[in-house]
């Protein structure tokens, strides 16, 4: 009755801990990101170039392409939100943003690339709550933690001017 007894009382336990470590084995061992299609890729390159070249509209209209070539991508996704932020829609940019972090929720690009574009519209807590997000996942010490750090000190360095600040002076003409 011993043996009976202590499979009983180890059992739960035993089936706990197997189904905890067979799914950190599934998800530490999900397969890698799908290679780009070369049709996408020459486009994702075009698009890089025309946005280091300071042309984010035809950045957005590469990455537009190679989306519809290779649809679901998150690296370029990643890319034609950057291309939005650039042109100033931080709005569409927050949706590409929010849409590569639906597929890869730990995506420290995405999620460093939305605070950026929430401190541009001037969301600064919530952008703080994504450096937050970046710190737990890569420390203080990865680009992507110090990029957004930086954004939010420069942000909040700004000067805010009050309405009785400015008080304009009247003239009188006849």
């Amino acid at each position: 009755m011993d043996l009976r007894e202590d499979l009983m009382r180890f059992a739960p336990a035993g089936v706990a801990l197997s189904l905890a470590l067979a799914l950190s084995a599934s998800v530490g061992h999900s397969a890698p990101p799908q290679p780009l299609d070369p049709r996408a890729a020459a486009l994702v390159s075009q698009g890089r170039a025309a946005l280091a070249g300071g042309n984010p509209n035809a950045a957005i209209d590469a990455f537009e392409s190679a989306l519809a070539i290779q649809p679901g991508a998150t690296a370029i996704t990643l890319d034609l939100a950057e291309a939005t932020r650039r042109q100033g829609l931080q709005g569409k940019a927050l949706h590409y943003y929010r849409e590569a972090l639906e597929r890869d929720p730990q995506n420290l690009t995405a999620i460093s690339g939305e605070g950026a574009a929430l401190v541009e519209k001037g969301a600064i807590e919530k952008a703080k709550r994504n450096l937050t997000r970046l710190q737990g996942l890569c420390g203080d010490a990865c680009p992507e933690t110090r990029e957004l750090a930086g954004l939010i000190a420069k942000a909040g360095a700004a000067q805010v001017v009050s309405a009785e600040a400015i008080k304009p002076s009247p003239t009188v003409t006849n």
